[in-house]
């Protein structure tokens, strides 16, 4: 078991080559409640510390509501990705969950890096041109208790439709099995709180170590 930080893993990314035109795409993918958007926060403010213009982008703000966990992809890729390939800036709808409707437009300059965080973000069509792609993982129990006091009780039936929706594409799609790394998000051993304890696999194959 490979253990990094943050540091050593931005210096990663950096060093690698972009594989989308001229931009490096990080993708932090994982089931809901796992940890992925607090681990594309450390690895974008490391990034950022270090000089690299990095830009993030959450996929829960590309969803059209509940129901487009999947098919926002080439709404994405025509409005981003693609102006991102050709060196030019992207743009994008953000979608307001409250108000259940698309609100303001956000611009995406051309980053040195991406990091697009959530659900289906490493997912195989976009594999060729990630320069990392990250799965974060956590049980089910811990993953439905976090996003119940994230988005209120509520929510339950949604969360729990949504974590069925999860584990169908995680498994027709076999991104753990793709990915360069592989995060606990629950991990048993205290850490400091700026820092992430990262377990390393090599790409195609999962590692079963802690």
């Amino acid at each position: 078991m490979c253990i990094e930080r943050f540091a050593d893993l931005a210096a990663q990314v950096v060093k690698s080559p972009a594989k989308l035109g001229p931009v490096r795409l990080v993708a932090v993918d994982g089931p809901s409640g796992a940890g992925k958007t607090m681990f594309a926060a450390g690895l974008t403010r490391v990034l950022r510390a270090n000089g690299a213009a990095t830009v993030e982008i959450h996929t829960d703000d590309l969803l059209d509501g509940w129901d487009d966990m999947v098919g926002f992809w080439p709404r994405f890729d025509r409005d981003v990705l693609e102006k991102l390939r050709k060196g030019q800036p992207g743009e994008y709808r953000r979608y307001d969950w409250h108000a259940a409707r698309f609100a303001e437009r956000i611009r995406v300059p051309v980053p040195e890096v991406l990091v697009v965080e959530g659900v289906t973000s490493a997912r195989a069509v976009i594999r060729p041109e990630l320069t990392l792609s990250v799965f974060i993982t956590a049980p089910r129990h811990l993953r439905l208790a976090r996003g119940l006091e994230r988005d209120g009780a509520h929510l339950e039936p949604h969360l729990v439709r949504w974590f069925a929706e999860e584990e169908g594409h995680f498994a027709a799609d076999r991104t753990a099995d793709h990915v360069d790394l592989l995060v606990d998000g629950a991990p048993d051993v205290p850490l400091d709180p700026g820092e992430q304890y990262l377990r390393r696999t090599a790409a195609g194959g999962r590692s079963g170590e802690r």
